[in-house]
């Protein structure tokens, strides 16, 4: 299964992708569709699993979880 470290390209992500990522912070794959835009706006190409999509690890969907809590209205 191939993953994807998000924090690491956080600041890449067009703020729709994050915004995507932050409704679905349960998501353990990441969908192919969504997938390609993360992979267009990273540059990076790596490889996906055989339904195109990619793998997020505990640590990404924790990290995920700490944006979404972060950006919620007071």
């Amino acid at each position: 299964m191939i993953t994807v470290h998000i924090r690491e390209f956080w600041n890449q992500l067009s703020p729709e992708t994050q915004q995507w990522l932050i409704d679905n912070p349960g998501s353990i794959i990441i969908p192919r569709t969504q997938t390609a835009i993360l992979n267009n706006e990273t540059g990076e190409d790596g490889p996906v699993d055989g339904h195109g999509g990619t793998l997020l690890t505990d640590e990404d969907r924790d990290f995920i979880r700490a944006q979404a809590r972060r950006i919620e209205p007071k």
